[in-house]
């Protein structure tokens, strides 16, 4: 028997059976895990395992290639504040249905872990919208494709950033690409705020990373819808 316990964030779930689900989460230290939750359906249970929930996991199986079954104790259900809010409720599935999407499952991320539940403990606050385009950039360098936007690749200045390069990420002032504005990436002002972002630059800094996204890390496999509700109301305000 092989078992182990661990702390995670339920991602998403799906029947099985009459009874049960399989249930996914990000774990601290085991990554992206699956298991059966026997009488998942139960409305004891059903609280405890919906996308954003934190908890504790305790997981065994015969063998390590095997599903496993997942024991779910002292869980930290998400906020009424957010249940109750539709964009942010938008923002935290469309976060878990993007991690259950393109993470390989037990691959540790310890990462993106904290990353995580940084975002879950953010979304009560008004700048919340924003913190969620953070979560994005944030996912984008833990796998690979990290946003360089401090400095103009060009020329090394940090002053005038106008100017995402599609192809590398990296900032462009207004003089370095001046001649090739038609072929570039608006700059996201929402990763260079100051105070609380205004919904029209959380939508422009959702739409580079998502083109970031899109082309390096989902592969054809298609946004949450979840993503896609959150940016209708943001465009809304």
């Amino acid at each position: 028997m092989i078992a182990w316990d661990d702390s995670g964030i339920i991602l998403g779930r799906r029947r099985h059976g009459e009874t049960d689900v399989i249930v996914t989460a990000l774990t601290r230290t085991h990554g992206r895990h699956a298991g059966l939750v026997k009488g998942g359906v139960s409305r004891r249970l059903r609280g405890d395992l919906e996308p954003g929930s934190r908890v504790t996991l305790s997981w065994h199986a015969r063998l390590d290639e095997h599903l496993g079954a997942f024991r779910c104790e002292g869980a930290t259900a998400v906020p009424l504040a957010v249940m109750e809010h539709p964009a942010r409720l938008a923002a935290l599935v469309s976060a878990c249905g993007l991690l259950d999407t393109l993470l390989p499952e037990r691959e540790p991320h310890g990462d993106l872990y904290h990353l995580t539940g940084g975002l879950l403990d953010r979304l009560e606050d008004d700048d919340w919208a924003a913190s969620y385009a953070d979560f994005e950039r944030g996912l984008l360098e833990a796998l690979g494709f990290g946003l360089r936007l401090e400095v103009c690749a060009a020329t090394g200045s940090a002053e005038d950033l106008r100017w995402v390069s599609p192809k590398t990420g990296c900032a462009v002032s207004g003089a370095a690409g001046a001649a090739w504005a038609a072929r570039l990436l608006p700059f996201p002002e929402v990763f260079r705020r100051t105070g609380v972002a205004s919904a029209e630059d959380v939508v422009a800094g959702l739409a580079v990373t998502g083109y970031f996204l899109e082309r390096h890390v989902l592969e054809g496999r298609g946004f949450p819808e979840a993503r896609g509700r959150l940016i209708e109301r943001l465009s809304r305000v």
